[in-house]
């Protein structure tokens, strides 16, 4: 699981079955002060999540069909949450 932020949307004429009915987004991982940096990536939204929403993403396979509740399903990440506020002690 990860933090994000989504900074797109990604629109396609064709896609695979799996991605019917729903929204592709692109997510911007969060990281904390010093960190290196990840690239953008693209996550199949669960959630009705919308751009600028802090999201949960689970970028892991089976995890990620799980939460699709499909397990031959061809997919990597998925936003399983939108996050109200996020608190980082230091």
């Amino acid at each position: 699981m990860m933090l994000g932020k989504v900074v797109g949307t990604v629109v396609t004429t064709i896609s695979h079955k799996d991605y019917k009915n729903r929204r592709l987004l692109v997510v911007q991982p969060l990281i904390v002060e010093g960190e290196k940096p990840d690239e953008d990536f693209i996550a199949l939204d669960n959630t009705q999540a919308g751009i600028g929403d802090t999201v949960l993403v689970n970028r892991e396979g089976n995890g990620a069909r799980q939460a699709l509740k499909n397990p031959d399903a061809c997919v990597i990440s998925v936003i399983v949450g939108i996050v109200d506020s996020v608190y980082i002690e230091s």
